[in-house]
This record gives structure tokens, sequence and C-alpha cells, in this order.
């Protein structure tokens, strides 16, 4: 009987029977520690601690593990150890071997310890831009500079002796999101503003939105940021971070603003909210966000356009330097009725 799913590379896949499930083991396609789930369990666990299922993994396999979609034998990025600090603002604390590095945009470095050499680059860091020809390379700085990013990126090494660290910060309030690109198919898609640093060899490219209602008016226009590869990656959102995990066919609609990231499975456009009134009174805007699963979505409750607006419209206008007056008083801006 097919009862199980599993999850794989963010999607949910199934029903199996047990059978199949032993069968996927022995081929290399799942490994043990593959979360499953059935009707009547409380959350999602991994085979190893199901016996029903770990009963046939100790047979020889036909031959080696089959890659998944997209990767390659091996890894291309750098393997990092990481630590986050802070509750509102965030930094991340990068652990760096002999030889590793950790790549980041200009101006996110917070600290880092001796024996760490710092390195101002072409491009992204990633493999194909730094040993490709010139026009390569240009390509992969004429991407970052699409995405409003600048045409270098900084790439932090240690070539001292033992471990080193180095810190990144988060560049407003709101959460970093430790993304390890092996576990979501090698690519994510993002808000163009949200790449903070990753292990050297993740890719940071151009995410093209091909329908043209999410292009004119999803907020970040054609350009949304892609990371590739199958190294750790980091991303800001501001305020708090829900993940989100869609069902196939599973719609999901959310503010423009407030979308941060999604896996390559999960289809994105932009829908009208199909009220004038509401779309004018209501301060939503006309449109939203339309996600459909399968796959990850990762929300923000504070974009960082959405806390300018209110800076700005809290700060000071033509007051001469007065503007705080009245602050905290019962009469609050009638006070400036009796002011001369």
């Amino acid at each position: 009987m097919s009862t199980w799913h599993i999850a794989v590379n963010g999607q949910t896949q199934g029903p199996y029977s047990a059978e199949e499930i032993s069968t996927h083991l022995a081929s290399g396609r799942i490994g043990t520690d593959t979360l499953v789930w059935k009707e009547g369990m409380a959350d999602w666990t991994s085979i190893s601690q199901i016996p029903e299922l770990n009963m046939d993994t100790q047979r020889p396999r036909m031959g080696p593990p089959l890659p998944a979609p997209g990767m390659t034998h091996g890894m291309m990025a750098h393997e990092i150890d990481y630590q986050i600090f802070g509750q509102e603002m965030q930094f991340v604390e990068i652990e760096l071997d002999p030889g590793e590095s950790a790549v980041a945009e200009a101006g996110a470095m917070m600290y880092m310890t001796d024996g760490i050499v710092m390195e101002t680059i072409f491009g992204d860091g990633s493999t194909s831009s730094q040993t490709g020809s010139f026009f390569d390379k240009l390509m992969g700085a004429g991407k970052r500079l699409i995405t409003g990013e600048s045409l270098f990126c900084t790439v932090f090494t240690q070539q001292g002796h033992g471990k080193a660290k180095v810190a990144f910060g988060a560049p407003y309030p709101g959460k970093i999101i430790p993304l390890d690109l092996k576990d979501y198919d090698n690519k994510i898609v993002c808000q163009k503003d949200a790449f903070l640093c990753a292990a050297k060899g993740v890719s940071i490219g151009l995410a093209f939105q091909k329908k043209i209602g999410a292009a004119l008016f999803g907020g970040e226009g054609f350009i949304m940021q892609k990371l590739e590869g199958d190294g750790l990656s980091f991303v800001h959102a501001g305020g708090t971070i829900v993940e989100k995990q869609l069902g196939t066919g599973e719609t999901l609609r959310v503010d423009t603003g407030c979308l941060v990231a999604l896996t390559r499975t999960v289809s994105y456009d932009i829908e009208y909210v199909g009220n004038v009134k509401s779309a004018i009174f209501g301060g939503e805007g006309f449109f939203f966000a339309s996600l459909v699963g399968p796959g990850h979505v990762w929300l923000q409750s504070l974009p960082f356009s959405r806390l300018a607006g209110r800076i700005h419209e809290s700060a000071p206008q033509n007051t001469g330097g007065s503007g705080t007056r009245g602050e905290g008083s019962v009469l609050g801006g009638l006070g400036d009725l009796f002011q001369k």
C-alpha cells in the first residue's frame, strides 16, 4: 500500500510503498537521513528512525549513488562553518580552514581575525567568473551591476595556520537566513538586495521574470537575484522571517515586497486584487504576488521599503529643526497652534 511521502530538494514526493522506498535507498536516490511522513505521524521523521523502512538498507548497492538533479560530483564551493549572533540586528561569523574563502558584498565585513587576507575581485567569485575568459568575467560582473550591486565582490581567504574567523553584519533590522544550496536543487531565487555573503564558488546572477505581469508590477521588475552552486549562502531580510512549504498546486498570495526567496520549482506571477476600492483605500496596492507550489518560500514581515517609508513619514518636514516639539505631549501637533 502506497502511504509514505518523502521530502527531496524542498519538494514533497509520493505516496510510495515501503518497498519502493527501499528500492530508492538501495539505488542511492535517497539516504537514511531523508525525511518521510505518512498519515497519523505527528511530524516528518528520518528513515533511519523508522524500522520498517530501514530493514533493507544493508544490501549491496548496484553502482554508485545517483547525483541529485543539477549537481556535479564533488563540492565546487568551499565548505565553511558558521554561527549567527544577535536577534534583531544579526551578524554571521564564518569559520575558515586554511585555503578556504568566503565572498561578500562590499562593505558587509564586520571583523576578521589574524591570518585572513581580503581581496577585491571582478565578478562574483564563482569558479566560472574567475577561470573563464575575460568575456565570462565581464558577463558575471555585468549581471551584478544590473541587479544593483557593485561590479566587484570581496573575497576573504584564510592564508594562515589553523582556523580563522570573519564576520558580516546585516544592513538593517531583520534576520539572516542560512541556505545550503545542495538542499534546494542547487538554486535559490531571491530579491535583488537580499544576498549578504556565501562560500566562495557560489554564483550570483540574474533571474528574469518571464511573465509580463511579474515584470511590470512585481516590485522587483524583471530582475531578481539567482544563487547557484552547492555551498552555503546567507541572505538577509527585514522583520520576522517565515518559511513555508507549498505542496503541488498549493497557492499562496503575498504582498510583493514581502517575498524574500523561493526555490526553482515555485511558480511566481502577479495578480490584480480585483477591487479598486480595496486597492485605493485598503493600503495594500493594486497587485500581489501569487506563488504556486511545490517548493519552499521565504517571506519577510518588514520589507525595507516599508520601513524607509515609515521613517520618511515620521521625519520632520520643513520644521526648521523644531520637528520634535509636541512629541509626547497631550496636545501633540495642536501645540504648534500656540507657538510663535
